[in-house]
């Protein structure tokens, strides 16, 4: 989970990215990124209704919430980040967000160049994730 200081807890920090941050498109999500000097490095999540019902939400914002807390090292200190989810996000894998996400912050630059290999590494490891368990004796999830 990410620590109160890596949040954006605020409407006027959420608004502040929003309008005066550099935004980047992709197909399930929008990304907006704000420098600033002398603060660490901040998430905020945006995750509308219509993306689903409450269940697919928090789903989609645990699910970017733990992409961004594995890529919290590689970020550039004093980035503010919100990401604002599209309904396509709701049937994406843990693993093809985190890519997506990767890529947004590759094209902000505000990925060190030292740790970003390590944060691209194959997808295949977060797999396990997105599967939910099951009772092997009839085939249900637990």
């Amino acid at each position: 989970m990410l620590a109160k200081t890596s949040r954006i807890t605020t409407a006027d920090e959420y608004r502040s990215a929003v309008r005066r941050g550099a935004r980047f498109v992709a197909p399930n999500s929008v990304t907006y990124v704000r420098r600033d000097s002398g603060s660490p490095t901040r998430f905020g999540f945006i995750v509308a209704k219509s993306v689903g019902v409450a269940v697919v939400r928090n789903r989609v914002r645990r699910r970017l919430k733990a992409a961004c807390y594995s890529l919290l090292p590689t970020v550039i200190p004093g980035s503010d980040v919100v990401i604002r989810a599209l309904p396509g996000a709701a049937t994406r894998s843990f693993a093809q967000l985190r890519a997506e996400l990767i890529k947004s912050l590759g094209k902000a630059s505000v990925l060190s160049t030292a740790s970003l290999s390590a944060a691209s590494d194959s997808p295949a490891q977060f797999a396990a994730a997105d599967s939910v368990p099951t009772d092997s004796a009839n085939g249900s999830a637990a």
